[in-house]
């Protein structure tokens, strides 16, 4: 491979989350055993040197006063949406910059509901969402995903539209791809669920923070291109966060093509008047969508699938009773225990320590709302996954 994604960084106290904290309260590492962070959604490898070469080239200009957004911001999303997703009609006044994707939900939340209002997410759920309606004290309404005969995690349209009458629900959030059971939904699949929105007349937040990590043979879909009803009712979020890596840069961008839910989101964003572009984050985004950081990008999806294969093979190999599906996008595996816990009596807790104890550090993952799961981040040297993989079979899954 042109770039690298093998070499081991030693991450710890140079400002990283994932290496200095252990999201398990008063479970430390085991002596003997090297923490493998597989836990937060950031990758463990060098960053797109197409990244690095755009902060510094502007960093040859050695003022960092108040500024714009360049042209080349826009034109740089407009052009990777069209290469990428297929997306036309894109403009400049479409899009608009956020502090985080989830800056931009809360925004939109506020926008388009009050306190006390319910609002619908499919469930599993992004952990984020959740503390998004508590803090803004809007009560969530879960619809289950339920799974097909194959395992497949698919979205239950007649559960849906019941809650959204029941509840008089008229704000949804869609994450597309879904985390964190990483699929990537086919375009009949966004159709059938915009249809139940519009018969609800519900407007939907769509976040695609993860459309920019799909696995060969799939396709990401934007929700607003499936209709013109879509174009119009749904309000979308992107990043380069995590398909450059580049979370701790902070920065965002929503797309909203309909002028009235733009400028009500917007507004809405402007009023904490902390709602400003950082530039060397303006400058990595424009670097990560480059032609070179394109190439970079479907290298790193290359490891990544090559990653997720092994991983959920490994998995149907040797823990028995654990559930994976392999992700259609992300790289995020979520791994359903409920049925090997029960066979060996051992609680969702307890084997959790164990992984961390053995210095496999991932994620609790029944804070996503599904009971006995596990969230693996898998964006991180082959070596260092084989390693996890074979310490989680000798001294967790026992």
């Amino acid at each position: 491979m042109k770039y690298d994604f093998t070499s081991v960084l030693d991450r710890k106290g140079r400002d990283s989350l994932a290496f200095d904290k252990i999201p398990f309260e008063g479970v430390t590492v085991d002596e003997g055993f090297d923490p493998i962070p597989m836990w937060i959604a950031d990758m463990s490898f060098p960053v797109s040197p197409a990244v690095t070469k755009a902060i510094l080239k502007r960093m040859e200009m050695p003022n960092y006063g108040y500024f714009a957004l360049p042209q080349e911001y826009f034109d740089t999303i407009i052009s990777w949406q069209s290469r990428r997703n297929d997306v036309v009609g894109l403009e400049k006044e479409h899009i608009g910059y956020e502090n985080g994707v989830l800056g931009g939900v809360s925004s939109a939340v506020q926008a388009f509901s009050s306190p006390g209002e319910k609002i619908l997410i499919h469930s599993p759920t992004y952990i984020g969402f959740t503390h998004v309606m508590e803090d803004t004290g809007r009560p969530v309404i879960h619809s289950e995903l339920k799974r097909d005969e194959n395992g497949v995690w698919r979205m239950d349209y007649a559960d849906m539209d019941a809650k959204l009458k029941k509840y008089n629900i008229h704000l949804a959030i869609f994450c597309s791809p879904h985390n964190p059971c990483g699929r990537v939904w086919e375009k009949w699949e966004i159709e059938k669920a915009m249809e139940v929105y519009a018969a609800n007349d519900c407007i939907v937040i769509s976040d695609e923070i993860w459309s920019d990590i799909i696995m060969p043979g799939h396709k990401h879909i934007p929700t607003q291109s499936v209709s013109e009803d879509a174009r119009n009712r749904v309000i979308a979020f992107y990043s380069t966060s995590k398909s450059a890596s580049i979370a701790g840069l902070v920065g965002s961008y929503h797309i909203i093509y309909n002028r009235q839910l733009r400028d009500r989101v917007v507004h809405r964003s402007e009023m904490s008047h902390y709602n400003d572009a950082n530039v060397l984050s303006v400058h990595s985004l424009i670097g990560g969508f480059s032609k070179e950081g394109e190439e970079w990008i479907d290298e790193m999806i290359e490891v990544i699938d090559n990653n997720l294969t092994y991983a959920t093979d490994f998995i149907k190999a040797n823990f028995d009773g654990v559930k994976c599906a392999k992700p259609e996008g992300t790289y995020m595996l979520y791994l359903d225990c409920a049925d090997w816990c029960r066979e060996h009596g051992v609680s969702i807790s307890e084997l959790q320590h164990r992984g961390v104890k053995c210095g496999v550090i991932w994620q609790n993952g029944e804070d996503f709302y599904w009971k006995d799961t596990i969230r693996m981040n898998l964006a991180l040297p082959y070596a260092r996954l084989q390693d996890a993989m074979e310490r989680l079979k000798k001294y967790a899954f026992i």
